[in-house]
């Protein structure tokens, strides 16, 4: 073997060495997730509530779910949610969600009260498919916008000029575009100290890295990885967790880490959840999953 053969593999070792260790602090290698129920047609959009409990969203059937993390009970939380997709919580425990039937944002209160946040679209012009969402600090919601034809829609293309990503400031209600050069924007989430934003365009099937700006608006876009995702989360260490077959884990310099596969086609989006945020809860198809973990998340 050549020194710069031997060289390479002693490299390929140690990463391979590296990514081990790493899977192992993450989760018990040896564990699977624990499949929570598969009684839907697509899940999507989980968001962690204050208690610890998940609330999620079965698009097709237009509705949202809750898992209670104490009791490992599912029910319905809301019937009829305007198609909702992705969803997250604000400050004052109501879910934010984008209601893609008419291309709007809705806030749901606990008790289930809806207010439209956002409605009318852009210039008189309906919104794509609001799909994603992330709150920051001062209550603005960094959106993602991309187009996919629902058999529900009577509409057959976009009215915008692209898919992008938009920002709405809070107490508006017309959002202001920050990324226009994607093909198709989907997962989206913050860091918890409001520093950065993780954007995927899963139609080019790339992971981005932006610089979130004093008035909300984003720069030094940084490519992390080749690979897109539709649903994203993070944890305490700012590793990045990514959706599609399965979860796959990256470091925050966007270093492939692990993936965590399941039996599903497709898995949605993913977050930690329960009491300690310790629990990974994945939304994979007509499935729901959960994976106890050594980390927490800091959504």
């Amino acid at each position: 073997m050549t020194f710069l053969k031997q060289a390479i593999t002693l490299s390929a070792l140690t990463f391979m060495a590296m990514t081990a260790a790493a899977q192992h602090t993450l989760f018990d290698t040896l564990t699977k997730p624990q499949l929570i129920s598969n009684q839907f047609a697509f899940t999507e959009g989980c968001s962690v509530a204050k208690n610890g409990d998940v609330f999620f969203t079965d698009q097709p059937n237009d509705k949202i779910w809750k898992y209670e993390f104490g009791t490992g009970k599912l029910s319905i939380f809301l019937d009829k949610t305007g198609r909702s997709n992705g969803t997250y919580f604000d400050k004052k425990g109501n879910l934010v969600t984008c209601a893609d039937d008419k291309g709007e944002l809705w806030s749901i209160d606990p008790k289930g009260k809806v207010t439209v946040l956002m409605s009318g679209g852009l210039d008189g012009k309906q919104m794509n498919g609001p799909n994603d969402i992330w709150i920051d600090s001062k209550g603005g919601i960094y959106m993602t916008d991309p187009y996919y034809q629902r058999d529900y829609w009577t509409r057959k293309k976009t009215e915008l000029d692209g898919e992008h990503v938009y920002y709405l400031p809070k107490g508006t209600k017309t959002p202001v575009k920050v990324i226009g050069d994607m093909k198709q924007p989907n997962g989206i989430v913050g860091t918890p100290d409001g520093k950065y934003l993780y954007v995927s365009d899963l139609g080019a099937q790339k992971t981005y890295r932006y610089t979130i700006n004093k008035d909300a608006t984003l720069s030094e876009k940084t490519l992390l990885f080749n690979k897109g995702s539709d649903g994203m989360t993070l944890d305490e260490k700012g590793n990045i967790y990514i959706t599609g077959k399965g979860v796959t884990i990256y470091t925050p310099e966007g270093k492939l880490i692990t993936n965590i596969p399941n039996t599903d086609n497709w898995t949605g989006n993913v977050v930690f959840a329960g009491k300690n945020r310790d629990v990974l809860f994945i939304t994979a198809s007509k499935s729901v999953y959960t994976l106890k973990m050594n980390v927490r998340g800091v959504e």
